[in-house]
């Protein structure tokens, strides 16, 4: 598995769609499917990336993973202000902070191998811990819906073990 890059994120602001839904109950699908018809509508958008961005109730979500247990899952966009946002997308700011940016390349399915690694593998043999803010991944000019070739980043918020 590839080592992440560690970045400081600066805030940023986000317009999209929402569900809650769970790991046995994934609706990420259904999610997307509404909001990509819809993106267009809105405006002051910055960048041509998707955002796929999942807020967890705490911050021992993982520590005590329930596959039943449900988060909010996000389809968004960046854009530069909150402004005439559609009917029935909502806002969600991403609060600045350090982030490990997994590089991704391949399908949904290889996905979940991928994020075992981030939480079983390389956050214990590392100097961080998980902070409490959303996680996010990034879909640029190089993502291919569930293509072997398709690239993407895993953001994964962070905090030295020392600021506990």
């Amino acid at each position: 598995m590839i080592d992440p890059t560690i970045q400081h994120l600066t805030e940023i602001k986000l317009v999209g769609s929402k569900f809650q839904m769970s790991y046995m109950n994934n609706r990420t699908r259904e999610l997307w499917q509404s909001f990509m018809p819809r993106r267009k509508e809105i405006i002051h958008v910055i960048s041509s990336d998707l955002y796929s961005v999942e807020l967890y109730p705490s911050i021992t979500y993982f520590e005590q993973f329930n596959p039943n247990s449900t988060f909010e899952k996000w389809a968004a966009v960046k854009v530069s202000e909150f402004e005439s946002i559609p009917k029935s997308m909502e806002i969600l700011t991403i609060p600045s902070g350090q982030y490990a940016v997994f590089p991704f390349k391949g399908t949904v399915n290889e996905a979940a191998a991928m994020y075992q690694y981030i939480l079983n593998t390389w956050i214990p043999q590392s100097s961080f811990m998980l902070d409490h803010r959303p996680h996010f991944a990034v879909m640029g000019e190089k993502y291919k819906n569930n293509d072997p070739d398709s690239e993407e980043e895993f953001w994964v918020p962070i905090k030295s073990r020392s600021n506990d």
